[in-house]
């Protein structure tokens, strides 16, 4: 493994000591759980593209993309100033000059017209509901482009035909997989970005989460 992952998991360790950036504090578990799960989404990422993860958190899955494919453009997206400062010194301290980190929520974010519908993949690690992260990052994808919603053991048990209907979307496939090395079930989702998502999508900071579609 590139050894600028062993330097992102002494930042993450370091970091995590002021705030809170995740449970996971073992370096085997780092490894695992957080850099061997982001990269399972490589296979669905075209070459030379660009790729938003919304609520990357401590930066994953967008990081370790970013550092397994140079040819991707990485765009970082979080709510919380801290956290965007910590990628921010990651960025710095592994010379990745493909990535950008921004500090928005996704509600904002997905309205802005300088990101609206301009990357070929968004991507988010996150624990939300599926019409919660379509609302979110369906409005940021190109059209013909795609979605990669990375899930839990119970995803596919989901419901959210409404949601891929209101914004625009087209399920293309659920792939289910145990995480190798572990017992955790995963499941990914791609989702084709095969209409235009209305300009009321997403709605303003808090409803996506309040009354999912």
């Amino acid at each position: 493994m590139d050894p600028r992952f062993d330097k992102y998991a002494e930042l993450l360790k370091d970091w995590n000591t002021r705030i809170n950036l995740t449970a996971i504090t073992d370096d085997e578990e780092i490894r695992v759980k957080h850099f061997e799960d982001s990269l399972t989404i490589l296979p669905y990422i075209k070459e030379n593209s660009t790729l938003v993860d919304v609520g990357t958190g401590a930066g994953f899955p967008g990081i370790p993309v970013a550092i397994a494919r140079p040819d991707v453009n990485v765009t970082l997206v979080d709510s919380l100033e801290k956290r965007v400062k910590f990628l921010n010194c990651v960025v710095e301290t592994l010379g990745l000059t493909n990535v950008t980190c921004i500090h928005s929520r996704a509600e904002d974010f997905g309205k802005n017209p300088d990101y609206r519908e301009k990357f070929d993949h968004a991507t988010a690690r996150a624990v939300a509901s599926m019409p919660v992260l379509l609302e979110y990052c369906l409005p940021l994808v190109k059209a013909g482009g795609s979605f990669i919603a990375m899930k839990g053991a119970n995803a596919a048990d989901e419901k959210f035909d409404k949601a891929l209907k209101v914004l625009g979307g087209k399920l293309k496939a659920t792939d289910k997989f145990v995480l190798e090395g572990t017992d955790m079930e995963r499941c990914i989702f791609t989702v084709e970005k095969a209409g235009k998502t209305p300009p009321q999508y997403p709605r303003k900071a808090g409803l996506p989460t309040k009354k999912p579609l």
